[in-house]
């Protein structure tokens, strides 16, 4: 696997292809993000991975400077599933000069859930998204392909609302959580945890579960929908839990369901110190 730090060398780097897969990632991986590089390989004639933590995601009060860099090891979990090149820029090489330029979300799709309680945290992922595709896909000429997992279900659609209303000739590829054996979402926060914290983790998974069970016989009926995502947040509390959302949507905007759309069920919650997501389709 071949590492690359520049953008022109990404790109002296892709010239001989003509259909790059790609995985953008943050680093710190896991197998959830082994998984995804395993699902970009059959569709192009490269696959590549990027490692960069993106600073314009990141509240001034967020874990931005302490979140894990671990670049060598994660680049030899990257060769080992077939990874063919890796981009792992600096803050200098991605950003040579302060970003005036960004990609403003759909309020009524980035300014809720996630976004309610991470305002900005979508342009700065929408943002750093496009230049990745930019600097990735710009010489390609054959089917393009990004691949993102469903655990940040908002985010992915919102890359996929941005690949189509920008006309990007890019297909996004979800691909479905990866767990633990006992059901916890595979995350790179998850290092955070402590032993005690780890062992109570799954409990928001389970919760979610159960708020999806109700929400196949409620879904029609908003008062008693409101009350089963309140009963669900007030149990997590109970736990020693600080949730900010579990809640019941329409699978293709994020709505609140009004009859018979497919729906999915999402939350966030604190755990100590630590902020988990999850979600599920229902």
């Amino acid at each position: 696997m071949k590492i690359v730090h520049s953008i022109e060398q990404l790109r002296q780097a892709l010239r001989p292809y003509d259909a790059p897969a790609f995985v953008p990632t943050m680093g710190n991986l896991h197998a959830g993000h082994l998984e995804l590089v395993r699902r970009a390989k059959p569709l192009g004639d490269v696959t590549l991975a990027s490692i960069f933590v993106n600073r314009l995601q990141f509240a001034p009060h967020e874990d931005f400077d302490r979140y894990p860099r671990t670049l060598q090891a994660d680049a030899e979990r990257l060769a080992g599933v077939g990874c063919d090149l890796l981009f792992a820029p600096s803050e200098q090489d991605l950003y040579p000069e302060p970003q005036g330029f960004k990609v403003q979300p759909p309020a009524e799709l980035a300014d809720i859930l996630e976004g309610q309680f991470r305002p900005g945290f979508f342009t700065g992922v929408c943002t750093v998204v496009m230049k990745l595709f930019q600097c990735v896909f710009a010489q390609a000429k054959g089917p393009c392909h990004a691949v993102f997992g469903q655990k940040d279900y908002q985010q992915l659609l919102l890359i996929r609302c941005l690949v189509r209303q920008f006309a990007l000739p890019i297909e996004i590829v979800g691909v479905a959580t990866q767990r633990t054996p006992d059901g916890l979402a595979l995350s790179s926060r998850n290092g955070y945890l402590s032993a005690a914290e780890r062992a109570e983790a799954v409990q928001l998974a389970l919760a979610l579960r159960a708020l999806a069970r109700g929400a196949q016989d409620s879904a029609d009926l908003p008062a008693e929908r409101e009350h089963l995502e309140a009963r669900a947040m007030q149990a997590l509390a109970a736990r020693g839990w600080q949730p900010d959302y579990l809640s019941v949507r329409r699978r293709a905007d994020l709505q609140p369901p009004q009859g018979g759309e497919p729906l999915v069920v999402l939350g966030a919650a604190r755990l100590g110190q630590t902020r988990l997501i999850d979600s599920f389709e229902v």
